[in-house]
């Protein structure tokens, strides 16, 4: 997955389009992600033994075919590629945003 814990993202589709956020929580296998503050559903929790019933809001996981990472400059979008750059006589891959031609570096 192309995606870190951590990065800018913006939401492409759903209720949230246009929203910004950052990553808190990645899910390689299902190929989702967690953004802070967006997604939001409501839970509603049963009273138990020494605890109050009460309704508890939390953000649940996109597909992350639904969002697009942000530039340095926060307004740019794109997809991730990885670049190859020689470091010391050492390869080192680095994340960059493909967009039109160019490229921006991420990390």
């Amino acid at each position: 997955m192309k995606f870190k814990t951590g990065d800018p993202i913006r939401i492409l589709t759903g209720k949230d389009k246009g929203k910004e956020g950052k990553i808190i929580q990645v899910f390689p296998k299902l190929d989702r992600v967690v953004v802070e503050g967006l997604n939001l559903r409501k839970r509603h929790l049963r009273a138990s033994a020494g605890r109050t019933g009460q309704i508890v809001e939390f953000p649940a996981p996109i597909h992350v075919s639904n969002v697009a990472i942000v530039g340095a400059g926060g307004i740019k979008t794109g997809r991730v590629g990885y670049k190859f750059i020689d470091e010391e006589g050492k390869k080192k891959k680095i994340r960059v945003i493909r967009r039109a031609g160019k490229t921006e570096d991420i990390d």
